[in-house]
């Protein structure tokens, strides 16, 4: 993640999550698309500390969707209007039990 996030934004450093938007390619396609990148084994390690590993994930991925819709996070303020819309995003799909356990653990608590 720390190369991706160098090559791309000239800082290594690791990070949750990275987006890329892509324009339209017209006049063959009028929507836009993008990529989410996510740090599968930072989801892995914070969700341990915090509401599970999957859930954590499901927020990595919530982020760099609201990224790529054109949500900015550069401010305090901003960042918290961020995570309500992430929290409540994930509140439903937890809901729906759309949230589950994506690691198989072993039976001495390490991943298997």
């Amino acid at each position: 993640m720390a190369q991706i996030h160098e090559a791309s934004f000239g800082t290594a450093q690791s990070t949750d999550v990275i987006s890329f938007a892509y324009p339209p390619t017209p006049p063959i396609d009028d929507t836009s698309s993008g990529e989410v990148i996510v740090n599968a084994e930072q989801a892995l390690e914070q969700g341990a500390r915090f509401n599970g590993p999957a859930r954590e994930l499901a927020l990595y991925i919530a982020h760099g969707c609201q990224h790529l819709t054109g949500a900015d996070d550069s401010t305090p303020a901003l960042k918290q209007q961020m995570r309500r819309v992430e929290t409540r995003w994930l509140d439903a799909a937890a809901a729906e039990g759309l949230i589950n356990p994506i690691w198989p653990q072993a039976s001495s608590g390490e991943r298997s």
